[in-house]
């Protein structure tokens, strides 16, 4: 089975190698595609960041993150995450949108913000050729990480903010949806999937944002989604992201880049 559409996000292996190791790494096992964060990014510098990646001849499958839309000054910091996924040549920025602001109850308050700020740097997103990606996270963080928690709330925005906004659909966040097979349909019809993210579920969680599982370690059905995204039409990367404190990260990177290639290889079937 080929992995010419496996892409890794670093975070998978941002406690074992920097961003010039882990684009090192990642060509060693044959592998792509990678998406830096932007602090993998910072600590680096952009321009060195950006000859490493080009120098490797990998694609950026996206870059993490912009978004936060309910925090002060996100409008400024979301365009220069938009340069620098320019910079990087990212096939999008991707965008956790944002929980509830500081002593806030008000979740349509909330989501207001988030539909007036991705209007407000969609202009200069577009201008740099840079899709906006609108990640749903699971509802477990509404109140401080993300009001956007189903993929029907993702589409929504980008079909009213019309050219240049898609989503990212990260099984991690979406897979309990009982609507998820009908709104992968309608991402596809509005050719919206702007990225495809995969990670496990684990039964029991350990912690609610550093405790992802390596494909197949959990209860998410990861060949029945991958059908259904096929079908809405997508064909682009298929990015691994774990964030995996208690497991992942304290495993050698080569390891964990291996395990990574076989389980990604069992979701194709």
């Amino acid at each position: 089975m080929t992995i010419d559409k496996l892409s890794i996000n670093l975070a998978t292996v941002r406690e074992q190698w920097d961003l010039r190791e882990a684009v090192e790494a990642c060509v060693r096992h044959g592998i792509k595609a990678v998406d830096p964060w932007r602090d993998q990014v910072t600590k680096l510098g952009l321009a060195e960041s950006v000859r490493v990646i080009k120098g490797a001849d990998v694609h950026v499958s996206g870059y993490c993150r912009g978004g936060m839309f309910t925090s002060p000054g996100a409008i400024d910091d979301n365009r220069r995450a938009i340069d620098e996924a320019a910079a990087l040549g990212a096939e999008c920025l991707v965008l956790v949108c944002g929980g509830l602001a500081p002593s806030s109850r008000d979740l349509g308050e909330a989501r207001k913000r988030i539909a007036d700020g991705l209007a407000a740097v969609l202009p200069h997103a577009r201008a740099n050729h840079v899709p906006l990606a609108i990640e749903p996270l699971h509802p477990m963080y509404a109140g401080d990480r993300s009001c956007v928690n189903t993929l029907a709330q993702a589409l929504d925005l980008a079909e009213a903010l019309g050219e240049g906004t898609g989503v990212a659909i990260d099984t991690y966040h979406v897979w309990w949806d009982s609507a998820l097979e009908a709104q992968i349909a309608r991402a596809g019809r509005l050719s919206k999937i702007f990225a495809y993210h995969i990670c496990d579920w684990l039964v029991p969680t350990r912690d609610l944002l550093l405790d992802r599982g390596m494909m197949g370690d959990g209860v998410i059905d990861f060949p029945r989604i991958r059908r259904w995204i096929e079908a809405a039409g997508y064909r682009g990367f298929t990015e691994v992201e774990i964030f995996s404190k208690f497991d992942w990260w304290m495993r050698p990177g080569d390891e964990v880049l291996r395990t990574c290639i076989e389980r990604y290889k069992a979701t194709l079937r």
